[in-house]
């Protein structure tokens, strides 16, 4: 297994930047399937939410791999690669599972410990799997990190103490409009962000709760869960005036709140002797909301940006560091599980080989004593077999438990040449120059990669 991953998220990069990335829709689909065709690429999984675009992949070039991912990112999201690539992190090999492990406990998260991130793991995975594009790889890295990450959020605090982005944002909007209970609320886009919204909204007293959304089936079934109202997009306008609060995640690749609405909103409010404040909680990327209101006398306008400089303390008094040791200890079993599942194939190679000699041996030895009975034939047999399985009983049982060990590779490849079985199923990654555990310049690597037109691995072999 020599897992990477590409990516960007909020702790790299600008909302501004996020929102430019951001691949959502059929999109994800079409860069799944061109990150499973790159040459260096076996498996691919994408993960992109309103924090973080992430590519993950099964490479067998180190170099290779970061240069075709980024540039596959570049590519698809019309963004510069030398504009993104001051905001590019990779990881590699065990860095890669500790960096996902922390990203499904919520330790990466805007808001530390947010639930949300389980649920956009499995949606992420269920696409990958729909397309076929994670294998075995892949698939079992993403299914052990939703258990630990369901392990961190029953077994510690971090599951009390964590909130979602639209609780930390009802936290900023009560500073300014006061608390949310008997407030006229609008909530625009009938996704998950959306739900939940709409039933923190309900949990916390809220006296209306309008539902809008493209699609007015889904808007309807939203507010009949939450006891509110559709509305139709049409009348958005309308339902803005009528809002103290409006809570926005729809999904649109362009604004669904201008500043010229908000301008239209503002004249009929005053009209109406509204003198109440306007919140406008914008949780989507790209963006929902014109950055532009936030000028506006009356507007309040609380989005990514805002919730970036005051979700990372929103964790309390919660022990991050048990989740961390919780991390940690995961990924080293999850490594030792994979080093010694890894040595399989060489132990199934080793038996197969000692099987056709027996099987050689017997058919020489029928051929010289043709006068053994089949009593007597069938003695011989199991008395070889059985010297055989003794001989590579203990070597095969030690090099799986040894395997499991940090650098157990190197038994199964002693393995492998001290009985000629070759170069073995599965081809050695040269890490070259990067270590599994170093901090890695994605500058550096592209440089390097574009410089001598060579992977790490190619390197490794030349």
């Amino acid at each position: 297994m020599s897992v990477l991953v590409v990516g960007l998220s909020h702790r790299t990069a600008p909302v501004s930047l996020l929102e430019r990335v951001a691949v959502a829709g059929d999109g994800q689909a079409k860069l799944l399937q061109d990150m499973a065709a790159a040459e260096p690429v076996a498996e691919a999984f994408l993960l992109s939410t309103c924090n973080r675009v992430e590519l993950y992949a099964d490479v067998d070039r180190f170099h290779g791999g970061v240069s075709d991912l980024s540039g596959l990112l570049a590519r698809h999201t019309g963004v510069p690669l030398e504009e993104l690539t001051p905001h590019l992190y990779v990881h590699y090999e065990e860095r890669a599972v500790h960096h996902l492990f922390s990203v499904a406990c919520g330790l990466d998260s805007m808001v530390i410990g947010e639930g949300q991130i389980l649920g956009q793991l499995k949606t992420s995975l269920a696409l990958a799997q729909e397309y076929d594009t994670a294998g075995r790889v892949l698939n079992d890295l993403v299914q052990q990190a939703l258990r630990v990450g369901k392990r961190a959020h029953s077994e510690t605090d971090i599951d009390r103490a964590g909130q979602s982005l639209v609780t930390v944002g009802l936290e900023q909007a009560e500073l300014v409009g006061g608390h949310v209970g008997g407030t006229r609320t609008l909530v625009v886009g009938a996704g998950s962000m959306s739900a939940l919204a709409a039933t923190t909204l309900q949990r916390q007293g809220a006296g209306t709760i309008l539902i809008t959304n493209r699609t007015y089936e889904r808007a309807e079934h939203l507010a009949d869960q939450v006891g509110g109202r559709a509305v139709p997009m049409a009348a958005l306008q309308d339902a803005l005036t009528s809002a103290d609060l409006v809570i926005s995640c729809t999904g649109a690749t362009g604004l669904v709140v201008t500043a010229a609405d908000i301008e239209a909103v503002l004249e009929a409010r005053r009209e109406r002797g509204v003198d109440r404040p306007l919140v406008l909680i914008d949780l989507a990327l790209p963006r929902d909301v014109d950055a532009r209101v936030r000028d506006m006398d009356g507007v309040h306008l609380i989005d990514l940006e805002v919730l970036a400089d005051v979700g990372t303390g929103a964790h309390g008094t919660v022990d991050v560091d048990v989740v961390r040791r919780l991390v940690g200890d995961e990924v080293a079993e999850f490594a030792a599980a994979q080093r010694a599942q890894a040595v399989t194939p060489t132990v199934v190679a080793l038996r197969a080989m000692a099987a056709d000699v027996v099987r050689g041996e017997l058919e020489r030895l029928a051929g010289r004593t043709p006068d053994l009975d089949a009593k007597e034939r069938g003695e011989v047999e199991l008395t070889i077999r059985r010297i055989v399985d003794k001989l590579l009983h203990a070597p095969t049982v030690r090099v799986k438990q040894l395997a499991g060990e940090p650098g157990g590779a190197s038994y199964a490849e002693a393995l492998r040449t001290l009985f000629d079985l070759g170069p073995g199923p599965m081809a050695a990654v040269s890490r070259a120059d990067v270590g599994a555990d170093a901090d890695i310049d994605v500058a550096q690597v592209l440089d390097a990669d574009l410089s001598s037109g060579a992977s790490a691995g190619e390197a490794g072999a030349a």
